[in-house]
């Protein structure tokens, strides 16, 4: 839900695509990492992963960075959707970004002002995970596909 995350791991590919690099999707092994190979593990095991990303408009270069990378997550087997920032206003949203596991537990990424992680907090109150739920069913159903988000 973040325009702006300053991830460590991400910094090199990032300053890469502001230079100009693109992954070539069909050289999966130049971008294939374990969080590829975790989300490919769940959905054959028949796993759903859903994402929405939040975003506000005009986006921020970085938010170009993850739509250009968006393809590598689809091709892992995540289904990810966006959502304008205009059209939350309404919507009860955490928050913290957060990982939703099979309605039972909710994991909330925490960020400096900057982006940089922090931690993760781990949440298993029944009413915490409706909420979360809720909230991302209706966020899901108002979120526009990958393949029709223009940025």
């Amino acid at each position: 839900m973040r325009d702006v995350y300053g991830v460590a791991n991400e910094d090199a590919d990032f300053q890469a695509w502001q230079a100009g690099h693109r992954y070539e999707l069909d050289d999966r092994a130049s971008w294939w990492n374990d969080f590829h190979q975790t989300v490919a593990d769940g959905v054959a095991r028949g796993i759903s992963v859903r994402r929405v990303r939040v975003v506000s408009e005009p986006v921020s270069d970085y938010i170009r960075f993850e739509h250009s990378c968006t393809p590598q997550n689809l091709t892992a087997g995540e289904d990810i959707r966006w959502l304008p920032r205009r059209l939350t206003s309404e919507l009860l949203l955490p928050g913290n970004d957060y990982w939703l596991f099979d309605d039972r537990a909710v994991k909330f990424g925490l960020f400096t002002g900057e982006g940089a992680i922090l931690g993760h907090q781990m949440s298993y109150a029944t009413s915490v995970v409706k909420q979360c739920a809720d909230a991302f069913d209706t966020a899901w159903d108002r979120a526009v596909p990958h393949a029709d988000y223009r940025v």
